[in-house]
């Protein structure tokens, strides 16, 4: 596995490729993998890019990777595409629209599918995401698939979040309200050459300015940028607003409180992959023991819950 590793950090897009199928197909050696990373993992830059479908997230990942390339950035993009109904594997869509940075050494990207998972991301992208950046890429760029007002996993896992708008789709503001307009760190309004763009861009600011009311101390005020990616309109622009948020996050140490936060979620849902693990064992009997007692009033739920979890036989989630 060191020499797996060791590979990786070379730049061997065949070793990279398999470390990210071993963390994908829940290997065995997922404990092995994860111990070899750790000492190299806490460096490279995330970024999530997230939005509705059919505003250009694929485009404007390809961009960015174009810009930051220019800028001598090795990057790492994790595509999560919906999964086939077929073979449960991802469609490659995403990794079809990139085919301009295959031959690039300095860019690996991978398609994931989100095999059933909500929120946007595949179960495996927290494990991939730590492939890439003990890799040495400078930056990673986490491409969801098109999600809707409550699917926001990725701001769990990015430093900087993306949110991508097009004109024409509608009330774009509704489409995408609740969830993701509230997680993002930058606003791109992308298909600005589109009618409607200047409408679209009026609502996000009446937004931010809404939102800013009552907030008092130092906070990010997110950036509207207009691109159009398709032809690298806007998108340089993008990258310099992209550099002030992290240059903001470092300064109010929030680079450190978010990554903290990433740990910690990634701790959670290993354990509770563990109980998880649990309940397809021994779990689902004794379940089913302690439901019988609190229908007949033997017992309160809240005694059987506790019985419950000190039942659960503890299962490795990575044996």
């Amino acid at each position: 596995m060191n020499d797996l590793v060791g590979r990786a950090r070379d730049g061997q897009p065949r070793a990279i490729a398999r470390l990210i199928s071993l963390v994908e197909d829940a290997s065995p050696q997922l404990r092995e993998v994860a111990a070899a990373l750790a000492p190299f993992s806490g460096h490279a830059r995330v970024i999530g890019l997230t939005g509705p479908p059919g505003v250009g997230k694929s485009t404007s990942t390809s961009a960015l990777v174009t810009s930051l390339r220019r800028q001598g950035k090795r990057v790492g993009v994790l595509a999560v595409d919906p999964s086939s109904p077929f073979s449960g594997g991802a469609l490659l869509g995403d990794r079809i629209r990139m085919q301009e940075h295959a031959t690039d050494p300095g860019v690996f990207i991978r398609s994931m599918a989100t095999r059933g998972h909500l929120g946007g991301l595949s179960w495996a992208t927290p494990q991939a995401l730590r492939v890439l950046d003990a890799a040495g890429f400078d930056v990673v760029l986490i491409e969801t698939v098109g999600v809707g007002q409550s699917e926001v996993d990725v701001v769990s896992l990015a430093d900087t979040t993306v949110v991508l708008l097009a004109p024409g789709m509608g009330d774009g503001i509704q489409a995408a309200k609740a969830g993701i307009l509230e997680i993002a760190d930058v606003f791109v309004v992308n298909k600005a050459d589109r009618d409607g763009a200047e409408a679209t861009v009026r609502d996000l600011k009446n937004m931010v300015a809404m939102a800013r009311r009552g907030v008092g101390g130092a906070s990010w005020r997110q950036p509207i940028v207009r691109t159009i990616a398709s032809t690298m309109e806007g998108v340089d622009e993008v990258v310099t607003a992209l550099d002030a948020h992290h240059q903001w996050l470092v300064g109010h140490g929030e680079l450190e409180q978010r990554r903290h936060r990433r740990a910690q979620a990634e701790v959670e849902a290993i354990a509770l992959e563990a109980v998880r693990a649990g309940f397809e064992g021994r779990g689902h009997d004794v379940l089913a023991a302690l439901a019988k007692r609190v229908a007949a009033g033997d017992m309160d739920p809240y005694v059987a819950a506790d019985q419950l979890i000190a039942g659960i036989p503890r299962t490795d989630p990575a044996s």
